[in-house]
């Protein structure tokens, strides 16, 4: 079958320009993907009988006003962008942070601990690992973003270039400003979803991860995600050049973990036991059997990138494998992966499944430190 490959789109200027570059470029694509994630949405909200699409939006607009009054830049960016495509701003918006805005209408109370178990919708397993346990001491940190299965049509990265900050990538989805990735001054981040009660009308994740995108240290980026007004609960990795660290946040508590030498795995559960008795839905026999997967494999073997590329497209648990395919019919596929390695700047994108995908090195022209 044919491999998939990474488009790449380099943004120069203001935050509006870069939009505006966006929306020329992608155009008919933007009004797809809010086509395609809404198609999911009714599918996600049939499975557990809540509110219909309507309210998906009533919650995306009261999210965007959330948006608009934390990070103007990221409003004109994203205003622009759907000016030059013709496209709603609020759709996109909804479309982009399609699972906080969800939690936000159907985990909105204190909830009972856990809901029924419902299809496994998400599938990221996100990997850091110390230069203690990395071959040539380097940090490594990486990821596979799983969620639709249609997502793969969207998965592009992102190079900007911008007139104020640091320079750039981004492996995302059209529409959405960032969801992995890494700077010129050498911090990478990303991200996993988890599910927890009392979600609220507030700024969504890809957002946050812009955001910390434009921070130059782990601290700074810590501190951003910390005090931001978070819409739903998701897990933050940030890593650079002399360490990893991981939050598990819900929208109004944040626990952080340290490798303190080992390996940091985490997949689309609560590790927090205060945390975890507030998820909205019970840890799935995949989230389980990944976090197993991935932390076995970290304590017994010292990694570089081809060997995370290799763990990134282990098949060994079949369907409950760190690598998800469409045709395991688990509501869920891998869409894109990355892995950083923040000393050398170095950063390599996949669109699909890591053994699907064409991996490709995205490079920096500037550095930042």
């Amino acid at each position: 079958m044919p491999r998939y490959e990474l488009e790449t789109l380099e943004l120069r200027g203001s935050p509006a320009e870069m939009g505006r570059q966006q929306g020329q470029h992608f155009g008919r694509k933007l009004h797809d993907f809010v086509e395609m994630r809404l198609a999911a949405a009714r599918d996600y909200l049939g499975d557990r009988k809540g509110p219909q699409v309507d309210a998906l939006f009533e919650c995306g607009r009261l999210c965007y006003e959330a948006l608009r009054a934390w990070d103007p830049a990221q409003v004109a960016e994203h205003e622009a962008m759907c000016a030059a495509a013709g496209v709603d701003a609020i759709s996109v918006h909804t479309a982009a942070n399609m699972t906080d805005i969800r939690d936000v209408l159907l985990l909105s109370g204190s909830g009972p601990s856990h809901g029924p178990l419902a299809p496994d919708a998400e599938g990221c397993t996100a990997i850091l690992v110390p230069g203690a346990r990395a071959r040539d001491g380097a940090v490594i940190a990486g990821q596979t973003w799983d969620l639709n299965p249609g997502d793969v049509d969207y998965v592009i990265a992102l190079h900007r270039l911008p007139t104020d900050g640091p320079e750039s990538w981004t492996v995302t989805v059209t529409g959405a400003p960032t969801l992995m990735g890494m700077n010129a001054a050498g911090l990478a981040l990303g991200t996993t979803n988890i599910k927890t009660w009392r979600s609220r009308p507030g700024v969504g994740y890809v957002h946050l991860l812009q955001r910390a995108l434009r921070c130059r240290t782990r601290a700074e980026a810590q501190a951003a995600i910390t005090a931001a007004p978070r819409a739903g609960a998701h897990t933050y990795w940030l890593a650079d050049a002399a360490g990893t660290i991981e939050l598990e946040a819900t929208p109004f508590a944040v626990e952080v973990r340290q490798g303190h030498g080992e390996a940091l795995c985490r997949t689309n559960h609560c590790l927090t036991a205060s945390h975890a008795l507030l998820e909205g839905e019970a840890p799935t026999p995949s989230s389980l059997a990944r976090l197993s997967r991935a932390s076995h494999v970290t304590a017994t073997t010292h990694l570089d990138v081809e060997r995370l590329q290799a763990l990134f497209a282990d098949r060994s648990d079949g369907v409950h494998s760190i690598n998800r395919y469409p045709e395991d019919q688990q509501g869920t596929a891998t869409d894109a992966v990355m892995i950083a390695v923040p000393e050398r700047l170095e950063l390599h994108g996949c669109r699909g499944p890591a053994d699907r995908g064409v991996w490709r090195r995205l490079p920096f022209v500037t550095v930042g430190r």
